[in-house]
């Protein structure tokens, strides 16, 4: 285990990386024993300082859920990380590419809960109850902490590399269409890149949800009504750059665009 002061150190560097868009090197390069739940004690510090700074927390979201992230990471476990309001953005959006780094794009969908949710032992059902509507999105990634042969431990304490969201299409009541077949059209300037489906999040986006609540709930925590909870991609990153244009069709769910400035 790390000491509340190396803890303190790493905070330091990775805010620094954030306001400088750079990068610092692998932590468990320099840590070696350092473990997930040092990565979120860390992640933990980055937040309260957030909090302490007037940002207004309103969600978490939820990583490497999928094959196709695991396959593209080489890291096998979920994570998750903060959001905060100043993070969020409304399809249609002009977003300052220069403000992140390592700049990529991933196709989710959003759950906003209507009520509290808690684990242990938390079900799909249980996350569906307590939904009060669906939104398609897109999680914009900026990963602080050096990308070649990172860990677990380097991404959590990267806040899980989220850098902003974007929401838009239709909002959906959970039960109004079956989750696990919402598929997805990714384009970056009108050329389709990817395409996905949301079973592709542990065989049913919510189950994504319960996996948060229930990891959660080990560190005596859980989430609340009105939070927005990224469930996890279902395609793979895709690398965007200033003047890129990207444009994911969701069907029946309509569409949510972004451009980079």
């Amino acid at each position: 285990m790390l000491t509340d002061q190396q803890i303190t150190t790493i905070a330091d560097e990775l805010a620094a990386a954030e306001r400088e868009r750079g990068m610092i090197e692998r932590l468990t390069t320099r840590h070696p024993e350092m473990t997930v739940e040092d990565a979120y004690a860390v992640q933990n510090e980055w937040r309260r300082r957030g909090i302490a700074a007037g940002r207004r927390p309103v969600g978490r979201k939820i990583g490497l859920t999928s094959k196709v992230m695991q396959e593209a990471t080489g890291i096998t476990e979920p994570d998750y990380g903060a959001i905060f309001a100043d993070m969020v953005h409304e399809t249609g959006a002009v977003i300052e590419h220069a403000q992140f780094s390592n700049v990529r794009v991933e196709v989710e969908l959003a759950f906003v809960l209507g009520r509290d949710l808690a684990g242990p032992h938390t079900t799909v059902t249980e996350v569906l109850d307590a939904t009060d509507y669906v939104i398609p999105a897109l999680e914009i990634l900026s990963s602080r902490v050096e990308m070649a042969g990172r860990t677990i431990v380097d991404t959590i304490s990267d806040n899980a590399a989220m850098g902003a969201m974007v929401l838009g299409g239709r909002p959906v009541r959970p039960d109004a269409v079956d989750l696990r077949w919402v598929s997805a059209l990714l384009r970056r300037n009108e050329a389709i890149e990817d395409t996905g489906v949301a079973a592709a999040v542990l065989d049913h986006p919510a189950r994504g949800v319960a996996w948060l609540a229930d990891k959660l709930a080990q560190h005596g925590d859980g989430l609340s009504a009105g939070e927005t909870i990224l469930a996890g991609s279902f395609t793979r990153p895709m690398w965007v750059h200033a003047g890129d244009t990207v444009h994911c069709d969701y069907r029946d769910l309509g569409a949510v665009t972004c451009r980079f400035d």
